[in-house]
């Protein structure tokens, strides 16, 4: 019998086009967020719940909700 996969919602940031303002820190009711090296943001998606939070206060609008098998 195979493991039945849950679609849960988690944050996901682009790297690339993060510029490490770390808005989305502050805002993280869970701390799922941290910014690394100084240079972008970097989602635990283990600590992550998908409230969207983040992705609203993102000045860059380079983080986006999506769905994720768990």
């Amino acid at each position: 019998m195979e493991p039945v996969l849950r679609k849960t919602r988690k944050a996901f940031v682009d790297q690339t086009s993060c510029v490490a303002c770390g808005c989305c820190v502050k805002v993280c009711p869970l701390s799922a967020i941290q910014v690394v090296r100084g240079v972008a943001a970097q989602v635990n998606t283990q600590k992550c719940v998908g409230c969207g939070k983040c992705a609203r206060e993102c000045p860059a609008t380079v983080i986006t909700i999506q769905e994720a098998a768990v």
